[in-house]
């Protein structure tokens, strides 16, 4: 098992604390940071948009990475959600240990 980390974004009005609960209850996150209070500045629809959000970096391993994009995108509040999955070369410890078991 690789940790990985998944990065979303939602509205800045969306609670994503209930969504974090589920994922880290169903053992698809070990973790989830929600990191209010980011701008971001983005083409959609033909236009330039401007609009306040939250990030969430969701803490998982690779064998993780499908059933939790199947479970974020059905309750996710975009119709476009971002989905980008980053492997960190390097992982150690105890944290890296804590983060396998709270996932399998």
């Amino acid at each position: 098992m690789k940790p990985v980390i998944v990065i979303t974004t939602v509205g800045a009005d969306f609670d994503p604390r209930p969504l974090a609960r589920e994922l880290v209850d169903a053992r698809l996150a070990a973790c989830v940071n929600i990191i209010p209070g980011v701008e971001s500045i983005y083409r959609w629809e033909g236009t330039i948009a401007e609009e306040g959000e939250k990030l969430l970096l969701i803490k998982t391993t690779d064998e993780r990475v499908d059933e939790l994009q199947k479970q974020l995108l059905a309750r996710h509040p975009y119709d476009v959600p971002e989905f980008v999955v980053i492997t960190p070369d390097e992982v150690r410890g105890a944290w890296r240990e804590w983060l396998i078991a709270s996932v399998s």
